[in-house]
C-alpha cells in the first residue's frame, strides 16, 4: 500500500485526487459549513412557518426548528453518502459523524442570536424583522462555525469523514 504517512479516518481506502492534512483550507471548511447552513436554513424556516401556523409559542416553535434543522442537515449529508452506494445504517453514523458538532455550534449561535434581538422571537413571517434577524444569526453562525469545521477537517473528522465517499 502506497499511503501517505499520515493516517485519515475515513471510509475504505479509494484513490482521491484531494485529501485533507492537518492544514485543511478555509474553502473546504467554508463549502462544508455552506452545506451545513442549507440544511439548518431549510429547518429553521420551516420550524417557524409550522410553528407559527398552528399558532405555537417560541419555546415549541424554537425546538421544533431545531430538531428540522438537524433532519434537515443530516439528510443533506445522508442523500450524497447514501448515492455512493454505502447502506443506510453505514450513512447515518457517517452523517451523525460529520455534521452534528457542526448544526449544534450553527443552532447554538443563530438561535443565541435571535433570542437576545430586540423582538426577533415575536416576528412573524410577514415582518422585516423576521427574515433580517433570520439572515443575520446565519451569517454570523456560518462565521463561527467555519473555523470550527477547518479545525475537524484538519484532524479528519466532521465532513472529512464525508469526503471519502465523493466520486
Amino acid at each position: 500500500m502506497d499511503h501517505e504517512t499520515h493516517v485519515h479516518v475515513h471510509a475504505p481506502a479509494r484513490p482521491h485526487a484531494h485529501h485533507h492534512p492537518a492544514g485543511a483550507t478555509w474553502s473546504t471548511a467554508a463549502r462544508a459549513t455552506l452545506h451545513c447552513l442549507t440544511g439548518c436554513a431549510v429547518g429553521e424556516v420551516l420550524g417557524m412557518v409550522i410553528g407559527t401556523a398552528l399558532g405555537w409559542g417560541n419555546l415549541s416553535t424554537t425546538l421544533l426548528a431545531i430538531v428540522l434543522a438537524f433532519v434537515f442537515g443530516y439528510s443533506l449529508t445522508l442523500r450524497g453518502v447514501l448515492k455512493a452506494g454505502v447502506g443506510f445504517r453505514a450513512a447515518f453514523q457517517v452523517a451523525l459523524a460529520a455534521d452534528t458538532l457542526s448544526i449544534a455550534v450553527m443552532e447554538l449561535i443563530d438561535n443565541g442570536v435571535i433570542a437576545l434581538w430586540p423582538d426577533a422571537m415575536d416576528a412573524t413571517l410577514g415582518d422585516l424583522l423576521f427574515w433580517a434577524s433570520l439572515a443575520i444569526s446565519l451569517a454570523l453562525a456560518f462565521a463561527v462555525t467555519t473555523p470550527v469545521n477547518k479545525w475537524m477537517i484538519g484532524r479528519g473528522k466532521g465532513h472529512a469523514v464525508v469526503h471519502a465517499y465523493h466520486h
